[in-house]
């Protein structure tokens, strides 16, 4: 038995380690947190200064025991739990529940290196109470908010699940944005852009040092540029640099791994930790800009080995925000020398890949360009031309990280005093943007910019407030429109009003109905947990209790006396005032009013009053629509449905329709998913097809049809069952023969049996098996 136990967090953190440290050493892991303050009762004493109660949460009771049964014989322990506030709390938490004592050494690390891993067991620490009590501080505060608002917003507001101090801060920003968009309107100006040509006949591009905001502007310039000289009146040449970026951290990371390699936040950070406990990278949830001499060394080593001594440039980042965690690494690879891993998955390695080139790229020279910018008179107009050059003229850092700049922008040699010649002009009517929706990574940007939250919790921020179904991700709608075209052809000038079609955006943040609701709910009642402001300041309280010797308890009541002061006054808010009803016009055909507004099963329209002498009638919302910018054709759209799509000699009539579970095709009595068409489009030929396969299936799955009785024997998932012939939620029943019949031929089995074992007569084998030991033992 090894002398000494270390407890890490993760198993395969734990292979990792073992590998390193011998036979004298035992790694073991917690898998993450062990104890939780209980859910009855909140598991915390308000009264009592807001004392926590800790348990063993019933997932870890096996750990737990078996830790405990590790820690008897072992001479020495090691806590070597992750090194931020989490991995702290973790370390406290085994220390109490193994009983261990208070100076029981703690280490850590920013790699899962040999040399790392030894260093830290021959420099330990003991658990810091400080980084605990940052931790329990935050951890008390949003289980005060849970459980509090919850309840409220359970009975206030149909749909809404949870509100939380730091995902309804990120569900505003969500909101408020959609509203920003919604509320923008387009303004169009003329941007013009034309081709001239040289003494020589060289062809190079140029753009008008202006923008036209009428039509009529466009085509008096363009009439007199017809019959003017131009004439270059200047050359300028500059040098130019371009810096490489800093070394990874988080956020960065994130951002940077959601552009190039199209990875999502969660499955950035779920690759990332894999490396990490596999010992290919540093800690990933930092935000410091520092890197170890030791990694400047190797990367100044390896640039000049590979590139050269004019491609290296040591620099040494600091971070910007006074709250980084300075003790911390950036995120880089621990191996500077293994510029590839090809014994991973291909994802894995790609953003080890991303890593590595970011680390040595920030140890790289500048990049040296030369930009040229050419002036071009127009007789007769106060407008020039502008031509833009520019030529790579050393790489620098480009040599191995972001090729932007692929393609030299070269222009034909000219000199000043040249006369050129019109070649091509194009005045494009063009519109300004909102301002685009949040990708998961420029969520991420926004809210480490506006910090409120951490590196540990970026991730989970974005994923939660998907989760709650508060924020969904999805591609937006491409829309057609015109504009207008202004040309120069065969020394004419020539307009035109082509069409084009704005592809969506892709893989966008939208708000649910739920979460405008939501975020107004808390906007007017609740203010303090969703304040942008508030929010920071809290985590900067969090920052100030790990750094100094301030009460987290103080913290955490300066908090919860004005919150739970208006948790008591929201007692009285009524249903109505939170789901207020938006009109949204007159239905042509009824002269009825036409409203939206959300409830139980998400929005729908209504036409009608609920207190007409005949019922109004209802339309779910679906698609991309939602409660504050649908207009009224849009809604009145959404009772065209079911939409008849023919009538058939074998099915009958068929239809297509939206329903609880999505879009589907009807006919008769039976249905028929639709999985990549849409009930306005889906044709009849799709429709039959779709029918085709669905009959097909279903006659393969009926074993045995009764005459006279609804019961059939199918086929299913998990083998041969009896079904009662009901659907669900009306009764319906399904019984496993195995179960009840064991091996016996199912072409056997007789109606009546079929029957008891549905009304439960029979019982099942495992019971007649077990009862008859019993009874023969």
């Amino acid at each position: 038995m090894a002398k000494n136990l270390v407890i890490v967090e993760s198993p395969t953190k734990a292979k990792t380690i073992e590998k390193f440290l011998g036979k004298d050493f035992s790694v073991k892991s917690s898998i993450g947190h062990i104890r939780d303050m209980p859910k009855k009762n909140m598991g915390i004493d308000i009264d009592n200064n807001f004392t926590p109660t800790y348990e063993i949460t019933a997932d870890k009771k096996k750990v737990v025991t078996d830790l405990r049964k590790a820690v008897k014989v072992a001479e020495k322990v090691y806590l070597a739990t992750d090194e931020d506030r989490e991995g702290e709390a973790i370390a406290w938490h085994l220390l109490e529940a193994l009983n261990l004592p208070k100076d029981t050494p703690r280490i850590v690390f920013h790699e899962i290196t040999k040399n790392a891993i030894t260093h830290a067991i021959s420099e330990p620490r003991i658990v810091n109470y400080r980084l605990v009590d940052a931790q329990q501080a935050r951890r008390i505060i949003d289980r005060l908010v849970g459980f509090e608002i919850s309840p409220i917003l359970w009975r206030k507001i149909s749909g809404a699940r949870s509100a939380g101090r730091v995902q309804s801060p990120v569900v505003r920003l969500v909101v408020e944005r959609e509203r920003e968009i919604s509320k923008h309107i387009d303004n169009s100006t003329y941007k013009v852009k034309a081709e001239l040509s040289s003494e020589s006949g060289e062809i190079f591009k140029v753009k008008l040092s202006k923008e036209f905001k009428s039509k009529k502007q466009v085509l008096a310039f363009a009439n007199i540029l017809l019959l003017a000289n131009l004439t270059i009146t200047s050359i300028e040449k500059k040098p130019f640099k371009r810096s490489p970026k800093p070394p990874f951290i988080t956020s960065t990371l994130q951002q940077e791994a959601f552009q190039k390699l199209g990875f999502s936040v969660k499955q950035t950070m779920i690759l990332a930790q894999n490396l990490y406990r596999k010992g290919f990278i540093t800690y990933m949830r930092t935000d410091s800009f520092i890197l170890s001499e030791t990694a400047i060394e190797a990367v100044h080593k390896i640039i000049v080995r590979e590139f050269g001594s004019e491609y290296h440039n040591t620099r040494r980042y600091k971070s910007k925000e006074s709250r980084a965690q300075e003790a911390h690494e950036a995120i880089r690879p621990t191996d500077l020398t293994r510029s590839n891993i090809f014994d991973i998955e291909e994802q894995a390695a790609k953003l080890y890949i991303l890593i590595y080139k970011r680390t040595l790229s920030c140890q790289m020279s500048d990049a040296q360009l030369q930009k040229t910018k050419i002036k071009i008179n127009i007789e007769g107009l106060d407008e020039i031309f502008i031509a833009n050059g520019e030529v790579l003229v050393f790489p620098g850092f480009l040599r191995i990280y972001d090729y932007l700049l692929s393609e030299d922008k070269l222009l034909p040699r000219l000199n000043k005093g040249n006369a050129l010649n019109l070649v091509n002009f194009k005045a494009r009517e063009s519109f300004s943007r909102a301002k685009p929706r949040y990708t998961e990574a420029s969520l991420v940007k926004k809210i480490e910019e506006m910090g409120i939250g951490r590196p540990s919790t970026y991730s989970t921020m974005v994923s939660t407030v998907q989760d709650r179904n508060y924020v969904t991700k999805k591609n937006g709608r491409g829309v057609e429109r015109e504009y207008q075209l202004i040309e120069i052809k065969d020394n004419q000038v020539i307009q035109s009003q082509p069409s084009e079609v704005i592809s969506g955006e892709k893989n966008k943040l939208f708000p649910t109905n739920i979460a405008y609701l939501l975020t107004d709910f808390l906007v007017k009642y609740f203010n303090n947990i969703i304040d942008y402001k508030f929010t920071a300041k809290l985590e900067s309280d969090f920052d100030t209790i790990a750094t100094q010797n301030i009460s987290w308890q103080g913290v955490v009541k300066n908090f919860y006396i004005p919150f739970h002061q208006k948790i008591e006054d929201a007692v009285n808010i009524s249903r109505e005032e939170i789901h207020s009803m938006r009109n949204l016009g007159v239905d042509p055909k009824s002269d009825k009013p036409v409203s939206v507004r959300v409830g139980r099963y998400g929005a729908f329209v209504q036409i009608g009053h609920t207190d007409d002498k005949d019922k109004p009638t209802f339309a779910s919302f679906r698609g991309l629509l939602d409660i504050e910018s649908i207009t009224l054709d849009e809604a009145l759209e959404l009772f065209n449905m079911p939409r008849h799509l023919g009538e058939t000699d074998n099915f009958g009539t068929i239809k297509a329709n939206y329903g609880r579970f999505g879009p589907y095709i009807q006919y008769g009595k039976k249905y028929v998913s639709l999985k990549e068409d849409i009930p306005e489009e889906v044709s009849l030929e799709k429709a039959l097809e779709l029918i085709k396969i669905k009959e097909k299936f279903d006659s393969e799955r009926i074993i045995k049809i009764f005459d006279g009785s609804d019961i059939q024997l199918l086929n299913g998932r998990f083998g041969p069952y009896i079904w009662n012939g009901k659907k669900k939620g009306k009764g319906q029943k399904n019984i496993t023969i195995k179960k009840v019949f064991g091996d016996k031929p199912i072409a056997n089995l007789t109606l009546e049996e079929c029957k008891k074992a549905i009304s439960g007569k029979l019982k099942l084998k495992k019971k007649i098996v077990k009862k008859e030991v019993t009874k023969n033992s």
